[in-house]
């Protein structure tokens, strides 16, 4: 298929395996090729500086670009319906490059008190050591966040779901009060995914992905990627990613782009047994609770299901005494590994001790935010990320282990 027939009215399925490839023109394979080399030949009078790089110039280097890495993020750029997308080495250095291109010393952004672990610390004490003002909001409460907001509010940063809660923000809601503050609107949503929500037509002025969850899909390549405004992200690609280089590399790009091919099919089969799973949890005499969007017991569940088209694969749930169960869970489960990160094609369990996150990662400023905290997660919750098992075998699972709890 030509790109150029893509539109906005193209399905997403059909967008999700053609966008962004094209048949080789010379020799016509159907799949993309891999393009591993560092430099190009050039013309004698190219740049030497990135200086003088335009968007359409011919490949000179792939710390400025390649051909890969460029399928990927037009591939991207239209499942978010976005102008334009720059892809990154992981989702921790399209962080940094925002962060570090959106704000300068004297600024002041407003971050959500929860999100992914190493946004969360790089916010406690190395952008505030820039002379760069940070404020933590629990940005679910509106009113906590407009409050927040100065006159050198230059970012308002969030996620939703955010990591590890599964608590939502109203990302139309939140991008008004930012705008009208003059201030950007950053949205990481990688929880999410294209398949549940767009950020950007909810008035977002960037969104965030971690390649190396969803659209990747099978936790094998490590990427990010910024999507928004050609206004926006060209100067950042120019000024920042380039320069900071974390650049994706082509084998890691081609590798998530396969995986997007099949994103649409997945997030349905993983929002499926999430649900299921958080069903049978809920009934479970050793399980204190469960947070799911696509429970009606979410206490956002009305927003989840205005904001998200997809309730996604995360859930969380306590038991009493955490830390044990911990021990049995990563000793006695069979199918479901016990290890970090999220949205892969296998299912993922990991505990999250309260007292350890609030003494290393995340800070309160007030009691509410606190309260907050405590009502999502106790002392500390499971994060599973289903996978795409069978349900029935990952309920056997868990029900195996939880005989032992």
């Amino acid at each position: 298929m030509n790109i150029s027939k893509l539109n906005a009215s193209t399905g997403i399925r059909t967008k999700s395996v053609h966008a962004g490839e094209h048949p080789d023109p010379d020799t016509h394979a159907s799949a993309p090729n891999i393009v591993m080399s560092t430099t190009f030949a050039v013309e004698a009078d190219t740049t030497f500086s990135v200086e003088g790089l335009s968007e359409n110039d011919p490949w000179i280097y792939t710390r400025w670009g390649n051909p890969t890495i460029r399928q990927l993020e037009d591939k991207l750029a239209a499942l978010e319906d976005s102008e334009i997308a720059v892809a990154f080495a992981s989702g921790m250095s399209a962080i940094s490059a925002l962060l570090l291109h959106t704000l300068k010393a004297g600024d002041h952004a407003v971050v959500s008190d929860v999100a992914y672990a190493a946004l969360s610390e790089m916010t406690n004490e190395m952008i505030p050591a820039l002379n760069i003002e940070i404020t933590k909001v629990d940005t679910s409460d509106l009113a906590a966040l407009e409050a927040a907001l100065r006159p050198n509010t230059r970012l308002v940063y969030v996620e939703t779901p955010c990591n590890p809660l599964l608590r939502l923000t109203d990302i139309a809601a939140v991008a008004k009060i930012a705008h009208k503050a003059g201030a950007k609107l950053a949205v990481d949503s990688t929880f999410a995914t294209p398949i549940a929500t767009k950020p950007l037509s909810l008035g977002a002025d960037f969104v965030i992905h971690s390649l190396t969850k969803y659209l990747g899909g099978h936790g094998d390549a490590l990427g990010g990627a910024i999507l928004g405004s050609k206004a926006d992200l060209l100067p950042l690609r120019k000024k920042t990613a380039i320069r900071l280089g974390g650049t994706i590399s082509p084998f890691n790009a081609w590798l998530i782009m396969r995986g997007i091919a099949t994103l649409p099919l997945r997030m349905k089969a993983h929002e499926d047994n999430a649900l299921k799973i958080a069903r049978w949890l809920e009934q479970h005499p050793k399980i204190v609770r469960v947070i799911y969007p696509g429970l009606p017991s979410h206490p956002q569940y009305e927003l989840s299901k205005r904001q998200m088209h997809n309730f996604s694969g995360m859930l969380t749930f306590q038991t009493v005494d955490g830390q044990s169960a911990a021990r049995v869970f990563a000793e006695k489960l069979k199918i479901i590994h016990y290890a970090v990160s999220l949205g892969h094609h296998r299912s993922l369990l990991f505990y999250l001790n309260s007292a350890d996150l609030l003494k290393t990662t995340f800070r309160f400023d007030t009691p509410n935010q606190l309260k907050s905290w405590k009502s999502f997660a106790g002392d500390g919750i499971f994060r599973f990320s289903a996978g795409l098992e069978d349900a029935e075998d990952l309920i056997a699972d868990l029900d195996e282990a939880l005989k032992y709890i």
